[in-house]
């Protein structure tokens, strides 16, 4: 399989439990790994043949901006799962990066991380 990766798309969003995350937003990161075969692709050097990566990137941003969630697992699956109708794509992994998240101890960084696929 060969992979189509962007990594670092990063927008705010306002998901989080407490108050003051949906108040005041923090920003989000994510990286895809699309799993697709780009032989066609490769061979017709047409973008009609591939994964838009800057689609997909765009549908990030969007989810990421859209309506507040309480829990990034539930984000990281939408993302998932729209990134999964794309033609073309066979699996997905998306790590979801929440740098900001209110722990309350020195940390680096939040991640949730899933893999999907088609069958």
């Amino acid at each position: 399989m060969d992979h189509i990766i962007v990594t670092g798309i990063a927008a705010t969003g306002w998901h989080g439990v407490f108050d003051h995350e949906r108040r005041d937003g923090q920003t989000f990161v994510v990286d895809v790994d699309l799993g697709v075969d780009i032989a066609t692709a490769a061979a017709s050097d047409d973008l009609a043949d591939t994964v838009d990566y800057g689609a997909v990137a765009a549908e990030v941003v969007a989810i990421i901006g859209g309506p507040p969630r309480d829990l990034i697992e539930t984000v990281v699956t939408e993302i998932a799962d729209r990134l999964l109708q794309h033609a073309g794509v066979l699996e997905v992994t998306v790590s979801l990066h929440k740098p900001e998240a209110p722990v309350g101890v020195p940390f680096d960084d939040v991640i949730v991380r899933v893999r999907r696929t088609t069958t």
